[in-house]
């Protein structure tokens, strides 16, 4: 990659225009970064949304229940970007970048320029591509309007309740998980259908992943493990019920394709940015986030950061990564030195469950599974270690402020002893190596 520098030397660059495409928490929370550096220069936020940028986790909890209001969804309040002097352009894609001039092209024509670019262009769900698919009823949920219409559909006056066909939910992800939990709580039967054999098997292990499961069961979520969805069907144009691999017919009220999410990459591949290659794609970036133009940088979900040591690359999903990796972003633009190296970290609140989870361990990837406290009682955290007795990452439900040390055992690097982790008696904090 490219190790050229870019970026003003100071702060103040107040000729400079910094742009940024992206209207969610990364390209925000970049903007804020540049204003909080002292940046003079112009600033541009782009977002193909109407929306002013807002954050995404409450879109699946407490936003789709109606406990929080729209207006607690936005980053900042609505006079923030004038007194900021950012510049907002809603509503309209960027569809083209002239890498040469330095300018982006937008759908109505306009063309905007950049000394230095930032794509925070985010991913999109991912489509079931099964007959079906175009039936009304059948929802995604990754932007405001997708959580208005699945609320309509969960709270409406058409609105499934116990003992009615049901919401079927098509993947046992974090996102499907929290939807299935908000529709209990409003009432709502709901179906998960998981080809996996556990809920969250990709990240957490069927151990784990059965103890989640297990919560929901008490919640009268009911699981079908082991298949997918193969049809929708319909009547009168609205979804009646679901077909699945197995052969199992079930009745549906709503579906939710929760299914994963796709990077959006299709603008930095047409501008011939370098992409990440696996499965998880996204724009390749090294440590400070500089993709393989000197002049462009990538944050938030988009974004596939070099891994080190190996020179491959990961690409996280989740709320923190987009907090943090867009002020990162913004301090590389800036001419700062930057390494973005943070331990993964995700959170996610179901039912009277508040879970943290820091690294990355997937199934095939960890030796065995630690517990500490009470599963039983939904407080307990689990523990993930290799062979060597290194923590690979781990997970508190219901137990609170030791997202710092777990991050320092994993960063670490060194054994940890499976017995006091497991001791809950035992105080994290003493397993970590002498300062």
């Amino acid at each position: 990659m490219d190790g050229t520098r870019t970026g003003a030397s100071h702060a103040g660059g107040g000729h400079r225009t910094f742009l940024i495409v992206g209207g969610g928490l990364a390209g925000a929370k970049a903007a804020q970064a540049l204003r909080d550096e002292g940046f003079a220069g112009r600033v541009i936020l782009v977002g193909d949304e109407h929306e002013e940028p807002y954050e995404r986790p409450p879109l699946s909890k407490d936003y789709l229940t109606g406990r929080a209001t729209r207006r607690s969804v936005y980053v900042h309040e609505p006079s923030w970007y004038a007194r900021h002097r950012v510049e907002l352009h809603l509503g309209q894609p960027a569809v083209a970048i002239d890498r040469e001039a330095r300018e982006v092209r937008l759908g109505d024509g306009t063309r905007l320029p950049y000394d230095a670019l930032l794509l925070a262009t985010g991913a999109e769900p991912r489509r079931l591509g099964i007959p079906g698919t175009d039936l009304a009823g059948v929802h995604h949920l990754r932007r405001l309007a997708h959580a208005d219409h699945l609320r309509g559909a969960l709270t409406g006056r058409a609105a499934p309740r116990d003992g009615d066909a049901p919401l079927v939910v098509a993947g046992a992800g974090w996102i499907g998980l929290e939807v299935a939990a908000a529709a209990r709580t409003l009432g709502v039967p709901v179906t998960v259908v998981e080809p996996a054999p556990a809920p969250l098997y990709g990240v957490l292990g069927p151990e784990v992943g059965e103890a989640i499961a297990a919560v929901h069961r008490e919640h009268g979520v009911t699981f079908r493990f082991g298949t997918r969805l193969a049809e929708i069907t319909g009547r009168d144009g609205m979804v009646a019920g679901v077909t699945t691999e197995a052969g199992e017919t079930l009745p549906a009220r709503a579906v939710l394709a929760a299914i994963g999410a796709a990077p959006r990459t299709t603008l930095a591949a047409s501008a011939g940015l370098a992409l990440a290659d696996g499965p998880g794609g996204g724009v390749a970036v090294d440590a400070s986030l500089r993709t393989s133009d000197p002049h462009v940088f990538a944050a938030g979900d988009v974004a596939a950061v070099v891994r080190p040591g190996d020179g491959g690359h990961r690409r996280v999903e989740h709320w923190a990564n987009a907090l943090n990796s867009g002020p990162a972003a913004a301090r590389a633009m800036l001419g700062r030195e930057v390494t973005y190296d943070r331990v993964p970290y995700f959170f996610s609140d179901q039912y009277d469950l508040g879970i943290e989870y820091s690294g990355w361990a997937p199934p095939g990837g960890y030796d065995r599974v630690v517990w500490r406290g009470d599963v039983a009682k939904r407080t307990f955290c689990a523990f993930w270690l290799d062979g060597a007795r290194r923590v690979l990452a781990g997970m508190t439900v219901n137990v609170w402020d030791l997202t710092d040390t777990v991050q320092a055992l994993i960063r670490s690097g060194r054994p940890a002893d499976p017995d006091a982790l497991a001791d809950a008696e035992t105080p994290l904090a003493e397993l970590l190596p002498p300062a």
